[in-house]
């Protein structure tokens, strides 16, 4: 038996790195999955490779700061398998100019050069974009009546300031006081919301540094454990957070991020 057997799970971001990762580990659970993401056609391979391996899955094209695409992500997973338990916003940008599964660097410009369009991109997909995944999540689980998890992707950023990152640490700041709030307001129903706040992990976001003597070392560094988190460990720390193990958790920050806080 696993630990999400006969449950579905919705995962925008659900292509690559942290989200594609919570996507196969449910699998693995006994979850059907719903992939949504920006790039459809990764999006349909990750799919792929989980129904391969003898699960069940589906890829949605989504825009994560679209209200129709998120309501629409949502209504797939009933369509197609009749209820929605669990759902993980795991869609977001290192920067204004990421992709995802790309290696694409930023600039490190600093606040005082921050173009106030990039900004609001940064906003827009990191913190905006989480809001509407979990407004349209908790309104079709509100309405089964079954409760839920929702499961926001942060960061260690949302603590930890990181130099020439501010958009991104603020976004994050911002997802982790969102979960909060919206954590408060869901206990009637039975919705369970916390989020995951990992450190540097060896993902298509941190690529571009890995490819840098200098990145990796400044990673190091800044990590106590003196190594990046793989996927499946912020997976792992996700499926806690979507079985019952966690029934009494709700409001919570967890922290996978190799000791780099520990406040």
């Amino acid at each position: 038996m696993g630990q999400l057997d006969d449950r579905v799970a919705v995962i925008t971001g659900g292509a690559s790195g942290i989200g594609r990762a919570c996507a196969e580990r449910f699998f693995e659970e006994g979850a059907s999955v719903v992939l949504g993401d920006l790039n459809l056609g990764r999006a349909v391979e990750a799919a792929g490779a989980i129904e391969a391996n003898g699960g069940t899955a589906h890829a949605v094209q989504i825009e994560s700061t679209s209200p129709a695409d998120n309501e629409t992500l949502m209504r797939t997973a009933l369509d197609k398998y009749g209820r929605l338990d669990i759902v993980v916003a795991a869609a977001g940008v290192s920067h204004s100019g990421y992709v995802s599964g790309e290696v694409i660097p930023r600039e490190h410009l600093g606040l005082i050069n921050q173009d106030p369009a990039s900004w609001q991109r940064v906003i827009d997909v990191n913190l905006t974009g989480v809001m509407l995944t979990n407004q349209h999540a908790a309104r079709l689980m509100i309405d089964a009546g079954n409760g839920g998890s929702i499961i926001n992707i942060a960061s260690v950023a949302a603590k930890v300031p990181l130099r020439g990152g501010a958009d991104y640490c603020v976004s994050k700041a911002g997802v982790a006081m969102l979960t909060k709030v919206f954590a408060l307001e869901m206990v009637e129903h039975d919705i369970r919301v916390n989020a995951i706040g990992p450190g540097f992990v060896a993902t298509p976001m941190t690529a571009g540094a890995r490819q840098t003597h200098e990145g990796m070392e400044r990673m190091r560094a800044m990590t106590p454990m003196d190594r990046l988190g793989e996927p499946v460990e912020i997976a792992n720390t996700a499926l806690f957070l979507a079985s019952d193990q966690s029934s009494y958790t709700t409001g919570q920050i967890m922290f996978p991020a190799g000791g780099m806080h520990v406040g």
